[in-house]
């Protein structure tokens, strides 16, 4: 289990390693467009969710408790990235086990297998 850190440890949420590791890429990825986003979690003790304003200003941790990298799966890489455009913000989407269906003649990829 992993800790995404929003500015100080006060902030932090447990978040899988494998979930964790598609996070910081979605984040790292639109950070990087200067394009901030809200992020909405939910916690995983049911005592209801909590929302962060990303952006470039504050500062944020990703602590990975496994030292291995995670295999990633670039469909869900693209879920999420479609989610944190759009009008609601990321949240975390469970992981596709089929890739999306091909359109326009593209080729897409099976989903990477868990560590």
């Amino acid at each position: 289990m992993g800790r995404f850190i929003y500015d100080t440890m006060a902030n932090a949420v447990d978040i899988d390693d494998r979930t964790l590791a598609h996070l910081r890429l979605v984040v790292m990825n639109k950070l990087r467009r200067s394009e901030a986003f809200m992020f909405d979690h939910e916690m995983r003790d049911g005592t209801g969710r909590r929302s962060f304003w990303i952006h470039p200003s504050v500062p944020l941790q990703f602590q990975f408790i496994d030292r291995r990298p995670q295999s990633i799966n670039r469909h869900w890489v693209e879920e999420l990235m479609q989610a944190a455009s759009s009008p609601n913000g990321l949240v975390l989407l469970p992981e596709p086990t089929e890739p999306p269906a091909p359109t326009n003649g593209q080729l897409v990829d099976s989903p990477s297998p868990a560590s």
